[in-house]
């Protein structure tokens, strides 16, 4: 059996989760649709986040009947305390991210 910290740590560290508490940083919910609104490129992913990050207890599912249904997510508190590392971390990226182009690019020149 793994340790603690590292099976969170391995939700946590997945890219789609760091970019769906990032979108979910919002007053209020959002529906499925406007969340992948806000996330370039996650797709089919997203369900399986959301039902992951809920499980996890970081997202809230709430359920409105209605026709159609409406289903809105929001952080619970426990994600709310991820926003400030994962907020940080994405803004690391931004800042950082032509550095790690040009690495990757020479690294990629040298091994031919």
């Amino acid at each position: 059996m793994s340790c603690p910290s590292r099976r969170l740590l391995d939700t946590i560290g997945d890219k789609w989760v760091g970019l769906t508490i990032a979108a979910l940083d919002t007053d209020g919910r959002l529906r499925f649709s406007e969340l992948a609104a806000r996330i370039e490129g996650v797709s089919q992913k997203l369900t399986q986040t959301l039902r992951n990050l809920e499980r996890d207890g970081l997202v809230a599912r709430t359920v409105t009947p209605s026709v159609p249904v409406r289903v809105d997510y929001e952080l619970t508190p426990l994600g709310e305390s991820l926003l400030e590392p994962i907020c940080r971390l994405k803004e690391w990226a931004e800042a950082h991210m032509a550095e790690v182009d040009a690495a990757r690019a020479e690294y990629d020149r040298r091994r031919g």
